[in-house]
């Protein structure tokens, strides 16, 4: 591999860190460039982005020190930086470290490659295969901060009984006494035990909300305090606002106070007989007041922190992440809209992005969007039900679909038949996307591929609508309200999902009515 740097100007350092320079990688005809954040996958390749600190912002998701361009070139650091992006080219301004960029090959797949295996490697682990077999379910958009034993049970019922194939339950925020306690409320779980091992005999695995937050003037609180495993501000627990109020918090970079917490979530997981946890929280933003903390410790070792203790639970789950590519955790994209513009047609780019920072264990959000405002006293008859029926069509072939909102309650019963088809669908394709994460944790390549990562130079830069999963299958979801949509084959014989074989390259319209989701495999060069 050939290292250079190119063109350097002055630049901004972090107070602590010796003076370094910024980095220009002036743009080479025809390049683009992704990476950096999950959350700006829609803007990716970019074409224009302003000064974006990867140090302190997360825009919801992952994060990660790594740019890739379509021309074989790439940029990373240990530490974070924050990146424009022009017409002319990209500027790093550097934290602690100087960032250089590689030459790495010709191509977005040689340059995804090279830093993985630099700076990243697969671990060679992998989430519990159940992840990729079946989709999940979450209660919050149907409990939000009710979480309750009856309707627990209720919900886990109506999947069943609605004919969708049992997979992951998750059981989410309000389920335990407050936070840094995790233990069941009693008076809205009378019987936890009782209640997961009936979740387990309907065929789920069962997973737990949780969160670094400790609710202040708690038992645990008092106790953390006195063994200094909370973050400080000064002498005394700092209280940071988040989305919930406002917390004590984990001092996780303390590995006695991880140590701690793994210990008290694997007596939760004993206790109950729950299966794993999900990990939510941990933004970078949450730890960016520099004078509360800490100085040594950047915002995002704290998220980094956070995100190791899920590596001794195979069933976990991750929304906001720093670097970790590579490893056997399940991350999600962050809530979106129920909406077409910021919900639906967010899902295949911030896939792409996530793979593409070395996340190939993802999950698309939830299905019709996770905001819980979205649905919050809304008439059932009132919602646009072609979204959701899309939506879950987008999951269908993702690595990972997960459902919150019932579709049982809100759709209609030829849309509901639509729905459960897409679940079943996800199963019976089950063997393939397995296989792409067992190969993703030798690799490190995504299961979710760019078109430009598998076909480059075919004129594939800014598609952001259709995706590769793996190299020979072709998803190209409908992400806008209608029953068309175009979509670019690249070179070779394609057969459709209607069995007809089409010869690219070319560009294609499609007739997709809400029952369809187009997809196409690869039968010859």
């Amino acid at each position: 591999m050939k290292r250079i740097v190119m063109t350097v100007i002055a630049g901004l350092c972090a107070a602590s860190a010796p003076a370094q320079e910024t980095t220009r990688a002036e743009r080479l005809p025809g390049e683009s460039w992704w990476g950096g954040a999950v959350g700006l996958g829609a803007r990716m390749p970019y074409e224009r982005q302003e000064m974006y600190d990867l140090g302190t912002r997360n825009n919801n998701n992952q994060v990660a020190p790594l740019l890739l361009s379509n021309r074989g070139r790439y940029a990373w650091c240990d530490s974070p930086f924050a990146f424009r992006v022009d017409e002319t080219g990209v500027e790093i301004r550097p934290g602690r470290e100087q960032v250089t960029v590689q030459e790495a090959g010709k191509t977005l797949r040689d340059a995804y490659l090279a830093a993985c295996r630099a700076h990243f490697p697969p671990s060679g682990a992998l989430p519990d295969s159940l992840f990729f077999t079946m989709p999940q379910y979450n209660t919050w958009i149907e409990l939000m901060y009710d979480q309750n034993q009856r309707d627990v049970m209720q919900y886990a019922r109506a999947i069943i009984d609605n004919g969708f194939p049992p997979g992951v339950l998750m059981i989410d925020d309000n389920w335990q006494r407050y936070y840094g306690s995790y233990d069941f409320k009693q008076e809205r779980f009378p019987d936890p035990k009782g209640m997961v091992d009936s979740l387990h005999a309907m065929g789920f695995k069962v997973m737990l909300w949780v969160c670094p937050f400790v609710s202040p003037d708690s038992p645990e609180y008092r106790r953390l305090a006195r063994r200094g495993f909370l973050l400080k501000r000064g002498n005394a627990p700092a209280i940071i606002s988040w989305w919930n109020g406002q917390s004590a918090c984990l001092d996780l970079t303390r590995p006695e106070a991880a140590a701690y917490l793994v210990e008290e979530l694997e007596r939760t997981r004993q206790r109950y007989g729950v299966d794993g946890f999900k990990f939510d929280a941990g933004d970078n933003s949450f730890y960016t007041r520099v004078d509360a903390f800490d100085k040594e410790a950047l915002p995002v070792d704290h998220t980094l922190a956070w995100a190791k203790v899920g590596l001794s639970f195979p069933f976990n789950e991750y929304r906001a992440c720093w670097k970790m590519g590579g490893q056997a955790l399940v991350q999600r994209l962050g809530d979106k809209n129920y909406s077409w513009e910021s919900g639906v047609q967010l899902l295949i780019p911030e896939m792409i992005a996530a793979g593409l920072l070395g996340h190939a264990y993802t999950c698309p959000d939830m299905i019709g969007g996770g905001q819980y405002a979205s649905f919050l006293g809304k008439d059932p008859a009132a919602l646009d039900q072609e979204l959701i029926v899309r939506s879950a069509q987008v999951h269908a072939l993702m690595p990972m679909m997960q459902f919150s909102v019932g579709p049982w309650r809100v759709l209609s019963p030829e849309n509901l038949a639509i729905v459960r088809e897409a679940a079943l669908l996800h199963r019976a394709f089950a063997p393939l996307i397995l296989a792409l994460a067992r190969e993703a944790a030798v690799t490190g390549e995504p299961i979710i591929r760019h078109m430009d990562y598998v076909f480059p130079g075919e004129g594939f830069a800014s598609c952001r609508d259709q995706f590769m999963l793996g190299n020979e299958c072709l998803v190209a979801p409908v992400v806008t309200p209608g029953v068309t949509r175009q979509v670019k084959l690249p070179r070779g014989r394609w057969r459709d999902d209607l069995g007809v074989v089409h010869r690219g390259p070319r560009t294609l319209t499609v007739r997709a009515p809400l029952s369809r989701l187009p997809r196409f495999v690869r039968v010859s060069p």
